[in-house]
């Protein structure tokens, strides 16, 4: 911001082409990252238990449609997940769908620090719904209903 300040006051900088390069990938489409030391469980969560669309496996990762982005598992030799939401869904009915994938044996963490629902479901100051879960890796995966 300090960048876009002070290109206000200097008069010999292109003010309108500095701010396209700020939005120089405003309109492309995003590609999400996660590790994965278990590609066959990783395939599986994703795929069956998510409902992603598989798309391609090599070697070096998993790659899965998630609606407009693609999601790359990167298959590496050593992991150890962040203690924090590495991807999350905005979804339409938070409940609902912890009670599907209760279903199917994944469960909402529950965190000491937050108050949580029986079901692991947090409301944020905002009035958001969210809740965390684990792929099989121990990335922690968010559900969020506004």
């Amino acid at each position: 911001m300090h960048l876009i300040n002070a290109h206000l006051y200097d008069h010999s900088v292109d003010f309108d082409s500095t701010l396209n390069n700020f939005k120089m990938l405003a309109d492309k489409k995003l590609k999400a990252f996660v590790a994965t030391t278990k590609p066959g469980e990783a395939k599986a969560f994703y795929n069956n238990i998510l409902g992603l669309k598989f798309l391609s496996e090599d070697e070096f990762a998993l790659e899965f449609q998630a609606n407009e982005t693609v999601l790359r598992i990167a298959i590496v030799q050593e992991f150890k997940p962040q203690p924090f939401t590495v991807l999350g869904w905005d979804i339409d009915d938070i409940v609902s769908t912890i009670k599907s994938l209760s279903s199917k044996n994944i469960f909402c963490e529950k965190y000491g620090f937050l108050q949580q629902d029986h079901l692991g479901v947090w409301t944020a100051p905002n009035g958001s719904k969210v809740a965390w879960f684990k792929d099989p890796d121990g990335n922690v995966l968010s559900l969020t209903e506004k």
